[in-house]
């Protein structure tokens, strides 16, 4: 079998990210540009504020453990946190995390709500 007579490679493939090519489907990014209501955007509106951050080590000696502080910084696997009284800062890897409460109100904002929530 002679396969010489085959259609070059970019076309052959169909079309490559960016490029466009008559005849094929154009894919559209879909992405919302509004924030979505994942747990680190949320903690993001409330930097500053004094948390309880509840995590569960399941199989390490010291099993769960409550993690008191001022919210620093949320990102999508992890927390920090500054323990005023001792002045240590925890990065908290969100895969133990189970919960957080505040002592105060936390201010939250849905992406399809016209106004935040404060």
């Amino acid at each position: 079998m002679n396969y010489c007579n085959y259609p070059q490679y970019p076309f052959y493939m169909g079309p490559m990210y960016g490029m466009q090519y008559p005849g094929y489907p154009q894919f559209q990014n879909n992405v919302d540009t509004q924030e979505e209501s994942y747990i680190e955007n949320i903690l993001r509106l409330n930097l500053g504020k004094t948390v309880s951050v509840y995590m569960n080590f399941e199989g390490a000696q010291w099993g769960s453990k409550i993690f008191k502080g001022t919210l620093e910084a949320a990102g999508k696997d992890h927390i920090i946190i500054s323990d005023r009284e001792t002045n240590m800062r925890y990065l908290l890897l969100s895969i133990y995390l189970d919960y957080i409460t505040f002592d105060e109100e936390i201010n939250y904002y849905y992406p399809y709500q016209n106004t935040p929530n404060k």
